[in-house]
């Protein structure tokens, strides 16, 4: 599979049409998949109508529960009862509903410190892809989400903080956030968020239209240079897209 060095990007009318066309395409890729899925599930609250959506009738029946893990690109350093937690949205709405509790894979935050988290979550990931070093061959997750931050963040990696240039290691501890919430955080690195066949990024709302211009400039940010050996996909909601766009 040649390396993706090329976004593209989709534009869609509004944030419904967006979770939509994401749900649709996460089903594609299942369907693509005869064997084991692995879902790189986002946090935040951009998701939070994609998630609801699979969870529907509709969607949910299409999911083979049975074979599909579901682990997390990034998590905030606190309790997994704590309403800031990422893996706590998806797992309310979505997962503990239909999912066996052995295909979740929840970043710990029961540790002493959030690098002692990034060592667990990396060894469980390792563990689960079967090796100690990632082949592009064979993508780690069929499907990677995420968002863009205001400052050009995705996942935890916010721009000039050691996890951005990190190229070894899979998982790394973030001892303080750029951005609210001002809580410790622990994120997958970009070459692991890279191992899929697949990366969805979510645009959505005018509060997002300043970043995506920063983003499709080519400036060097974290989510500007986010991308899969497979396809990059940037769904864009018209509200996100910058006036001047012609893609």
């Amino acid at each position: 599979m040649d390396t993706g060095e090329h976004r593209k990007i989709i534009t869609v009318p509004d944030p419904v049409t967006l979770a939509k066309t994401a749900a649709d395409r996460i089903l594609a890729r299942i369907a693509a998949n005869a064997g084991r899925i692995a879902m790189c599930l986002a946090g935040g609250s951009s998701p939070k109508k994609l998630y609801e959506l699979l969870a529907s009738e509709t969607y949910r029946g299409r999911i083979p529960w049975d074979r599909t893990h579901w682990l997390i690109g990034d998590e905030r350093f606190v309790p997994a009862s704590d309403p800031l937690n990422n893996m706590a949205m998806a797992r309310g709405i979505l997962l503990d509903r239909f999912a066996p509790a052995s295909h979740i894979h929840p970043i710990p935050t029961d540790t002493g410190k959030p690098e002692e988290s990034a060592e667990r979550y990396q060894r469980e990931l390792k563990l689960f892809y079967g090796a100690e070093r990632l082949d592009p061959g064979r993508p780690l997750f069929d499907v990677v989400l995420l968002g863009v931050g205001p400052d050009g963040h995705t996942a935890s990696i916010f721009p000039d903080y050691p996890a951005a240039v990190e190229t070894e290691r899979w998982v790394v501890g973030v001892s303080q956030a750029h951005v609210a919430p001002l809580v410790p955080r622990v994120t997958l690195t970009l070459p692991a968020l890279a191992s899929c066949r697949e990366m969805l990024f979510e645009v959505s709302g005018p509060d997002k239209r300043a970043i995506l211009t920063r983003v499709i400039d080519g400036e060097n940010l974290p989510a500007a240079r986010a991308h899969s050996i497979g396809e990059t996909i940037w769904l864009v909601d018209a509200a996100a897209l910058p006036e001047n766009f012609r893609g």
